[in-house]
């Protein structure tokens, strides 16, 4: 039987294993939640949304237990990790709240006697979900999921199948009906026939842009309905009237947080010409002073990848990046260390057509690119074919919302780091993919807006 394994990246030793299903075992997963599915759809909000609360109780009452499986899996510093898990609880407390009212029927006013919208679940959803958030990305996906009355199959990264299982049992555990939510653990070879089961009604993705690009391609040639959230080469204009220090701590953290390795970290900092010199010296300073090493210390800043394999694809992205022209400012090397370590580095005078300019950089590697003005700020963050995050760093809110207002990206922070909120929709546009989660659009994506109309 084919097995999936789980390595810690700060040491590289195996975790667990895990046996894999057969596409037998796979199709009576999809069975069991499609039957699930007759009797959960018709459920009450008020009941839905106590299973969600109870939900929301597990993940908070054991915050450390999660955190520190999903550090072992991927290497996120421990108090990120502890940070996702209360921040998947929050995100149960909204949709038990507001899904009622943001799934409410919508009047409208015609020649009928009554005539309305309503919203109607879809049936099985299949999730294919990434290692970055291995609680929060599926979370995000499932709690609204869930509460519009759909039930839902996950295909997670084989390597945090600790976390896929663990999501698995608290759903079970928090009292939602047995199959509602299943792990599906196989390879990515195995996606395409879900897909095309019968009883697998929409796809949403989370990850790369290759791997959406093939989803897709495969829903569509079924007629199933997807939402893809891709990759991103976020851009954040850093203009002259800026405080330095309080900018480069937002670049700091942004482009450090989750080891470098999140869709919508900052990873292009355009500086206009004035402040370059400054902003880079003062950015240097704080990156190198990070500290690196085992991701269960609480003092940590930066662990590990995820994995070693993708730790050299950086590298090997860092060094092209160099023979381009670029500057090698601090790190880009390999530590002589166990794991999959990387330094934070940076790469200055940054220009179109090289690699750290026109690519996803997924680790703790910072593009900086230097604008001649504004104008040119814009027009070099807007030359990419991403478009998940932007932002600016400004002394005048109002300047940097009418830049805020020009970015091409489903997200653009002014004076803050681009972070998901239940309250708003998140998504990209371009490459980084299309449809909505979260907020009442998220919810909304799996839903069968049907016309009603009364004579």
């Amino acid at each position: 039987m084919e097995t999936t394994k789980t390595i810690n990246p700060a040491t590289g030793e195996e975790i667990a294993s895990y046996d894999r299903i057969t596409a037998d075992e796979a199709k009576e997963k999809i069975a069991k939640a499609n039957k699930v599915f007759q009797s959960w759809k018709n459920e009450s909000f008020e009941k839905r949304a106590k299973l969600m609360h109870k939900l929301a109780d597990i993940l908070e009452n054991n915050t450390d237990k999660y955190a520190t499986l999903a550090t072992q899996e991927m290497g996120k510093i421990i108090g990120q990790s502890r940070g996702e898990v209360e921040k998947c609880a929050r995100i149960c407390r909204y949709y038990a709240d507001n899904a009622a009212s943001l799934l409410e029927n919508r009047s409208v006013e015609t020649e009928a006697s009554k005539s309305y919208v309503t919203f109607q679940p879809l049936g099985v959803l299949l999730a294919v979900m990434p290692w970055n958030f291995p609680f929060y990305q599926v979370i995000r996906f499932a709690a609204p999921a869930l509460m519009a009355g759909n039930t839902c199959v996950l295909k997670h990264a084989s390597n945090v199948q600790g976390c896929a299982f663990a999501l698995e049992e608290m759903i079970e555990k928090a009292g939602f009906p047995k199959g509602i939510f299943a792990n599906l653990n196989i390879s990515s070879d195995a996606v395409e026939e879900v897909i095309e089961n019968e009883h697998v009604k929409a796809v949403t993705l989370t990850g790369s842009e290759p791997a959406g690009r093939s989803v897709a391609a495969i829903a569509g040639k079924n007629l199933k309905k997807t939402v893809m959230e891709l990759g991103g080469s976020d851009a954040y204009i850093i203009l002259e009237d800026v405080d330095l220090e309080e900018a480069t701590d937002l670049a700091v953290f942004g482009r450090l947080q989750n080891n470098g390795q999140t869709c919508i970290a900052a990873k292009r900092f355009v500086v206009v010409d004035k402040i370059y010199d400054d902003f880079l010296e003062m950015f240097t300073e704080k990156m190198q002073a990070k500290k690196m090493g085992e991701p269960m210390d609480e003092d940590t800043f930066l662990g590990p990848m995820a994995r070693a394999d993708l730790r050299d694809e950086l590298h090997d992205q860092v060094e092209k990046t160099v023979i381009q022209g670029a500057r090698l400012v601090i790190g880009g090397k390999i530590p002589k260390q166990k794991g999959a370590y990387y330094p934070a580095t940076i790469l200055a005078e940054v220009e179109p057509g090289m690699e750290g300019f026109d690519n996803e950089l997924f680790g703790p590697v910072a593009s900086v690119i230097k604008a001649k003005n504004e104008a040119h700020a814009i027009e070099l963050a807007n030359n990419s074919t991403f478009g998940l995050g932007s932002g600016v760093i400004t002394g005048d809110k109002d300047r940097g919302e009418k830049i805020a207002l020009q970015l091409e990206a489903g997200n653009s922070f002014v004076n803050k780091l681009v972070v998901s909120d239940p309250r708003l929709p998140f998504g990209g546009i371009k490459n980084s993919g299309y449809g909505r989660e979260l907020s009442g659009y998220g919810i909304r994506e799996f839903t069968n807006t049907k016309s009603i109309w009364i004579d």
